[in-house]
């Protein structure tokens, strides 16, 4: 039997000193500043097993947080693994959504709502507020929904609701009395939105002390990952939550706050300081990930931050290789050059999927995959729909809802008409002015309708088979389990037939991805219906469980991963997808003034820090090379532009650069300037000795070429639209190479094509 100082030294054992320091702290409140790659997952697994097995602190007291479902999943999974399963029951880990969930449904009463309130994304959100716009009679054309719904969202995540806003011009107000009906709307039916599940949990703590006192009790340990990452009203709920008795871990890093556009507030963790003065600062600087010249790298640039608490990332790693830096003729030769690289690195017997490539926006993409389709190099766009938002998947729970919840508004509107029934916008509209005057749902409403004849004959005919559709499902169904339910209603429903009828790859892989739900509702109803309750009582006892089937519907509304892709890929992502993950190979595109920083960041101090930062999340992905590359032309959103190079590029220390460029594209020298005539790192100024010296290295005459540039659009009269990809010989042997969008690709005598430039 292992004795307590056994424990004890296996619970510290491979930690080095500071992340010890952080596992046995005995102050009520802890900031661990942990750097990109230095172990703070190992930090806080280990930091729980140490208060559960040498503190004896119950699990049940244990409420851990973090920012993702995959962080939460390996978390719980580590600590199971650390201290035992029976050490684990109990304990509540998961996101902040997650957890905030699990509260109010055990306190629904107390929060306000129906025990079966039903949780809503974005695009149910955007439905409601298009549906109070026809009501109101407002101009969609005028007035933008998803404007509105992400007005609301930010209020919420503020922690205001409509009478604690301030009206400053006439949009806010519109947007005030869309967010009055919209939360009369949830409220009457049970409807919650994301930022709504925090609000009300932090609301129900605030006002209602039986349910603050029994929280303070229970939870007297809470760990929140990912702190600079939160919100105003997640703040205020983790200071609610804890109260003056309960020991406070939060970890973080502000060098890596790259979420301000979605309502994050990196100056969280100076707030914590402030209300906190006690509080132990505990910095992990040494890393795990990144070679030496890497993390050298990363560390210039992010010196140029003045806003910062501060921390120096080292590793006794080696030194590594330099960076490498590309400078392309044009976005077409970038890309060439990337896909080039990486497909010699794969030659050298690296995988495809230890190799990145990251951009600043989504529209960068599309030239990468292009390039790695021609190559033949299979790819993976990270971070794209998840599978529980896919329409044909989102379809196919509406129906399910709607089976055990005929009065769910969103689920109805969603089926109604799919597949089509005759049932139109004008109907609609009906149905919901009279739903919306008798208080009471469309179900009920469309019920009422049909039997009062008062909806016309081809209509009502829809809705009537609509309305024996879904009964005559139910009786079909009732007494089988949830997924073989769903099974049943994809194929009754006439859901199937109607995406098998979908010519292509896209009905297939709609086809493949209801058989997909399936699978995943199987598995979830034999995890769950047996074992591992979801939802506790108050007393702590087991006896208030979800059913099972409500606790699917609220996992694929909250917690739906992405499907799982095994296949050897390149990984294309954004930078701000590729946080928390790591390659061997990384590939940074497009490091380019009005690019990345991007244009609209450049006047605002802050801003420009947040995508400074970005820069250095970029470089710190890597683990033992880093290539960074731009283009002299670029060709984005239609519009072909020349951009100056990257400010971030003259903050990296020239000596550990290596310019791979065919022309020696990039002279990566400045001019020194003592400190009375310090440029303002802020981003307002760039440096101009930098920008000097590449004007002239890339910003030539195109005046020979004639017009005839790489990347440039052409039309032939036989072969149609095409892409200059290739230029060749001089005067009248001039040639180009042309990508033809239904020809494929040919050489053409510029002199006898008789080209049109587009």
């Amino acid at each position: 039997m292992m004795t307590m100082k056994n424990i004890k030294q296996s619970l510290l054992m491979h930690l080095n000193q500071e992340q010890q320091n952080a596992v046995i702290t005995d102050s009520q409140y802890t900031l661990v500043l942990a750097g990109a790659g230095s172990g703070k997952t190992r930090v806080l697994v280990h930091r729980i097993a140490w208060l559960c097995l040498e503190k004896r602190y119950p699990a049940n007291s244990i409420f851990a947080v973090t920012f993702t479902n995959k962080a939460a999943a390996e978390m719980q999974e580590r600590i199971q693994d650390l201290i035992g399963e029976a050490h684990f029951n109990g304990m509540w880990v998961g996101t902040f959504h997650g957890l905030a969930h699990r509260l109010l449904r055990i306190f629904a009463k107390q929060a306000g709502l129906p025990t079966n309130f039903q949780l809503i994304d974005n695009d149910d959100q955007n439905r409601l507020v298009k549906r109070i716009f026809k009501e109101r009679k407002i101009d969609e054309k005028q007035w933008s929904s998803k404007e509105c719904v992400a007005f609301i969202s930010t209020q919420k995540e503020n922690g205001l609701r409509p009478h604690d806003i301030a009206i400053d011009d006439p949009k806010s107000a519109m947007w005030q009395k869309i967010y009055v009906d919209y939360q009369a709307i949830c409220d009457r039916v049970g409807y919650v939105d994301f930022s709504e599940i925090i609000l009300r949990t932090y609301e129900l703590l605030k006002n209602n002390h039986e349910v603050l006192d029994y929280c303070h009790r229970r939870f007297s340990n809470i760990l929140v990952d990912e702190f600079q990452d939160t919100n105003h009203i997640q703040f205020q709920l983790v200071k609610t939550l804890a109260g003056n008795t309960s020991n406070v871990m939060i970890v973080g890093d502000d060098d890596q706050s790259i979420y301000s556009w979605r309502g994050a507030n990196a100056d969280n963790l100076q707030l914590f300081i402030n209300d906190y003065p006690d509080t132990e600062i505990i910095r992990l600087e040494q890393n795990y990930r990144s070679s030496g010249n890497i993390l050298e790298v990363a560390n210039q640039l992010i010196t140029h931050n003045k806003n910062r608490l501060g921390k120096n990332l080292w590793t006794e790693s080696e030194q590594g290789e330099q960076i490498s830096v590309y400078v392309g003729f044009n976005d077409i030769d970038e890309a060439r050059f990337v896909i080039g690289q990486i497909k010699k690195l794969h030659e050298e017997g690296v995988n495809y999927k230890d190799c990145a490539i990251l951009y600043r926006n989504n529209a960068q993409s599309r030239l990468l995959e292009d390039t790695l389709l021609q190559s033949a190099i299979a790819y993976q766009i990270y971070g794209s729909i998840r599978f529980y938002e896919r329409q044909e998947v989102k379809l196919a729970l509406a129906y399910l809802r709607l089976l055990h919840d005929h009065n769910n508004d969103n689920a109805f509107e969603l089926v109604v008409n799919t597949p089509s029934r005759g049932v139109g916008d004008v109907t609609l509209n009906k149905i919901r002015l009279m739903a919306r005057q008798q208080n009471q749902s469309l179900w009920q409403t469309t019920i009422q309708l049909i039997g009062m004849k008062a909806i016309a004959a081809r209509q009502c005919s829809g809705l009537a088979r609509f309305i024996e559709l879904i009964q005559s499902i139910y009786d079909d169904v009732e007494s089988l389990p949830f997924y073989q339910q769903l099974e049943r209603i994809v194929k009754i429903s006439g859901i199937y037939d109607m995406y098998e009828q979908e010519a292509g790859i896209k009905g297939q892989s709609r086809l493949e991805n209801l058989d997909e739900l399936i699978s995943a509702a199987q598995q979830f109803y034999q995890q769950h219906s047996k074992a591992n309750p979801i939802m506790e009582s108050i007393d702590g006892e087991n006896n208030g469980t979800l059913d099972v089937l409500e606790s699917f519907l609220a996992y694929t509304s909250l917690e739906g991963k992405e499907s799982k892709k095994e296949s050897d890929s390149v990984q294309l992502m954004t930078l701000h997808s590729a946080k928390g993950l790591e390659f061997d190979h990384v590939f940074i595109v497009g490091l380019e003034e009005g690019l990345f920083p991007a244009q609209r960041s450049i006047p605002d101090v802050q801003k420009m820090e947040e995508e400074r930062r970005l820069a250095y999340v970029g470089i710190t992905r890597a683990r033992k090379h880093l290539t960074l590359s731009l283009s002299e032309i670029r060709r984005l959103y239609g519009k072909e532009e020349r951009n100056l190079p990257s400010r971030f590029l003259a903050e990296l220390p020239e000596a550990l650069l290596h310019d791979l460029s065919y022309r020696g594209g990039i002279n990566f020298s400045t001019t020194p300037m003592d400190e009375e005539n310090q440029e303002d790192i802020s981003g307002n100024q760039k440096n101009d000795e930098f920008i000097h010296q590449r004007k002239a290295s890339f910003i030539k005459s195109q005046s020979e070429n004639q017009g005839y540039v790489l990347g440039r659009k052409v039309l032939h009269k036989r072969f149609g639209e095409g892409t200059i990809i290739h230029l060749d010989g001089e005067g009248e042997h001039r040639r180009v190479q042309i990508a033809f969008v239904n020809e494929g690709i040919k050489w053409l005598v510029i002199k006898l094509a008789n080209l049109t430039l587009m």
